[in-house]
């Protein structure tokens, strides 16, 4: 049953990375299978196989029909951009912002006549700016409540990046099928205090804990870790408290994991265990066990809901399940029959579930757990065991975590020691009963002793030896590794375990090929509507834009370009260049520069801006710098060092522009310039700015791009940096009009996602579209524009 179990989720995870979903008929191939597994029920080894097809083709098609059912209930593109009345229903915790709040709404009706819209979305109402001396406020919603609204909705859409995060699967596992605003002065209301339905009922009691544990710890550092360990809230946590979790290799303890599930059941157990017990007419009525069962099954279903259903809660409640049912029918099976069923009931309900990386490591974390504790001969003392599991979740999950993250935690086994019994057992405790008190002394310890176990971790994470990180190891090289730690992990007596070592070799000394000498190979990045370009010779790096901010903690720097360069090898940074003062362009650039090491930091940022002071080094940016890397030339051809005495030129047409040569091909980055700034090129530079690439300047604004500058790069190709839909409009129709009539090949990065364009021997420059090389069946696509191939032009 186990393998069979394990057969269908593999079914469900090769549905997944299906670029078009299958034709449904195609299902009723299962029949056949089904009969000649009957037939071939005398003959083991026939129907063993048959029925192992059986499972795969199961799970495929179970997932496939879940996925149409999901797809077909879609925002239509005739509604994009188009203001819509809805009423419905906040269906999430709100997450409130700095100038907004976020939340996820189940409309029930739509008052806009003829308009197609879905079930579930999430929107943003963004608040009142501060001025005139007030502050700003946000709009007051609770869960619950059912509002009408006006909305403007699009399509689910994200950027799309090597090893970058997947928005688009992300929404699409939460059945969020569209985004949008609520429009301001549109007569917002508020129609029902609570609509009463169980599902909003949850919702409604975390928003008010979480207010409970606000209210008594105001302005605390670890409030929003408490509320996460409360109520699953994890984006209360702010971004360098778990910069330092995930340094440390805690951050699987803060928020609602299946260690403090399995720790508030099991003591709600004991707790009802015992007084149960106490009574004779009640142990007549229902044995005690079975009792303290039902309630340590209820205990868990309660936090599994607090902690908003994620799939670590969902894995140990339904383990927790599973074996409170074979304790009540007293038909206790296997520790790997409990988990396979826990795996089985995750999937059947939530097939996405195969997309998260916790689901992954969670389910990997507790099956060798099982590897390495059911089965073996002799009974260690209890720390020398939880030292031994502690060694192999580290040492088993090493492979998984390069892989997805580029990064594992070496102080992790340290940390974990002294995390797991503060945080579980003394922090957990704390805070749940902190929330029904009345009065908030409790809270306050909670904090307290978390404070404390903070201060910890971060000097922990401080470390030089805190974290390794590497390039993104090839799939092969996780599977040798995998291996590895299986040998590895035998049991006392098999010969030659530490031979599983050496499947951990490849993963570390399988670097990527090096480039050859005089080659480039550069990816403008799809960061929305901004610029980050990286290039890579066979020795250097450079980044030209950082892409924009998102928030006062997210940027592209931290989302996108960190770690695309660590998965790419790039460990240190030679020249960053910041082309002006435009948040588009330079947002991400602390992220940056505080992830990893940059040689030298050219701009044209005012002298007084901040920015430059954050780097090793700094300079302007200047017509007339060159340098060389391995064979390629650089070289900046605009703005002159004259230009930043005259206040009168805007920062657009102060920004740096970049031209880089190889011996078969140029590139030209010429930033966010105008007609003014293009016509000084064409006077001073007319010869150098010819190149075969282009990143079309100012995103295709048709303040750009005139028609003899157009005329004079000449380009081949050329790229768009463009958000999708973005309210500018960018590109502008006459400029793609212009770009075409010049006979070039056109890319933007709304469509493609991110664009790697090699430069190698030949003169042919070859381009490959991120998204032409991962396709996803929840893939929004342009109307009418489909994603270019790969090619060589």
């Amino acid at each position: 049953m186990p393998f069979f179990i394990i057969l269908f989720v593999t079914g469900i995870a090769l549905l997944q990375q299906q670029a078009v979903l299958p034709p449904l008929v195609w299902a009723t191939v299962l029949l056949p299978l089904i009969l000649l597994a009957w037939l071939m029920r005398r003959r083991r080894w026939v129907f063993f196989a048959v029925m192992a097809i059986c499972c795969i083709t199961a799970g495929f098609f179970y997932a496939a029909t879940r996925a149409q059912l999901r797809m077909d209930d879609a925002l239509s593109p005739d509604w994009e951009g188009r203001d819509v009345q809805i009423v419905g229903v906040i269906a999430s915790l709100p997450q409130h912002y700095e100038r907004s709040v976020r939340f996820e709404f189940n409309i029930e009706r739509v008052i806009t006549q003829d308009a197609v819209v879905p079930s579930h979305i999430a929107l943003t109402w963004w608040g009142n700016v501060a001025k005139d001396g007030q502050r700003g406020t946000l709009p007051e919603i609770k869960p619950g409540e059912r509002w009408q609204f006006t909305v403007r909705l699009r399509r689910p859409r994200g950027s799309a990046n090597p090893h970058g995060f997947d928005y688009e699967a992300w929404l699409f596992e939460r059945d969020i099928r569209a985004t949008g605003t609520v429009r301001p002065k549109s007569g917002s209301r508020r129609m029902d205090a609570m609509v009463h339905q169980s599902a909003y009922w949850v919702e409604a009691a975390r928003e008010r804990l979480r207010a409970r544990i606000l209210q008594a710890l105001p302005d605390k550092p670890y409030a929003g870790v408490l509320a996460a360990l409360a109520i699953g809230d994890q984006r209360a946590i702010p971004p360098d408290q778990w910069q330092t979790f995930t340094r440390t290799g805690v951050n699987h303890l803060m928020s609602i994991s299946g260690l403090h599930i399995t720790m508030v059941s099991g003591l709600i157990f004991a707790l009802a265990y015992g007084l149960w017990r106490r009574s004779a007419q009640l142990v007549l009525r229902l044995p005690a066990r079975k009792a303290a069962v039902l309630a340590g099954l209820a205990a868990a279903l309660i936090y599994t809901l607090l902690a908003g259903f994620e799939v670590p809660a969902q894995r140990t409640l339904y383990m927790l399940a599973v074996m409170a049912v074979a304790l009540w029918l007293n038909r206790l099976g296997s520790a790997l029959s409990v988990l396979t069923i826990a795996l089985l009931v995750v999937v059947l309900i939530d097939p996405w579930a195969v997309l998260a990386a916790g689901f992954w490591l969670s389910f990997g974390a507790v099956a060798i757990i099982l590897y390495v504790s059911v089965g073996r001969t002799g009974t260690p003392h209890w720390l020398m065991a939880w030292a031994q599991v502690q060694w192999a979740v580290t040492l088993a999950l090493m492979p998984a975590l390069l892989a997805l993250f580029q990064q594992v935690s070496i102080i992790s086994p340290v940390a974990n020691a002294l995390a797991i019994p503060l945080v579980s057992l003394v922090v957990v405790p704390l805070t749940l009963a902190g929330m029904l008190l009345p009065f908030d002394l409790v809270l306050q310890l909670a904090h307290w002793v978390m404070s404390a176990c903070g201060f910890a971790l971060e000097w922990m994470s401080n470390l030089p030896v805190a974290v390794w990180q590497q390039h993104a190891p090839p799939g092969w090289t996780v599977a040798v590794a995998v291996a590895g730690v299986m040998i590895l992990l035998l049991p006392r007596g098999f010969p030659m375990r530490w031979a599983g070592l050496a499947g951990f070799l490849p993963l570390f000394l399988a670097v990527p090929l090096p480039l050859a000498e005089g080659e480039l190979q550069l990816t403008v990045l799809d960061v929305g509507h901004g610029l980050a370009v990286a290039a890579r010779t066979r020795n250097h790096a450079l980044l030209f834009d950082t892409g924009p901010a998102f928030g006062p903690q997210a940027d592209s720097g931290n989302r996108m370009i960190v770690p695309y360069l660590r998965a790419a090898g790039v460990k240190a940074l030679d020249v960053m260049i910041v082309s002006h003062d435009d948040i588009d362009h330079y947002g991400g650039a602390s992220s940056v520069l505080q992830a990893m090491p940059v040689t030298q930091l050219l701009t044209s940022l005012p002298d007084l801006d901040p920015l430059p002071f954050e780097a090793a080094s700094a300079a302007r940016c200047y017509a007339g710098q060159k340098w060389e890397w391995d064979g390629v030339r650089f070289e900046m051809l605009h703005p002159t060092r004259e230009s930043y005495d005259d206040i009168s030129i805007k920062d657009n047409n102060r920004g740096c522009v970049l031209r880089i040569a190889t011996r078969n091909g140029a590139l030209l980055i010429p930033a966010d310039i105008e007609t003014r700034a293009e016509q000084q090129l064409l006077s001073s530079s007319r010869e150098a700015l010819r190149a075969q690439v282009l990143v079309v300047p100012h995103h295709g604004s048709k303040t750009s791009s005139t028609p003899e500058f157009v005329r004079a790069v000449d380009p081949r190709i050329v790229i768009y940096p463009v958000g999708y839909r973005n309210r500018f409009r960018h590109p502008h129709v006459d400029v793609e009009e212009r770009y075409l009539r010049q006979g070039s090949h056109v890319y933007r990065t709304d469509r493609d996602g991110a664009l790697t364009l090699h430069f190698g021997a030949s003169d042919a420059i070859k381009v490959t579209p991120y998204r032409a090389t991962y396709r996803r069946y929840w893939q929004t696509p342009l109307v009418g524009d489909e994603v270019p191939e790969p090619e060589e032009l």
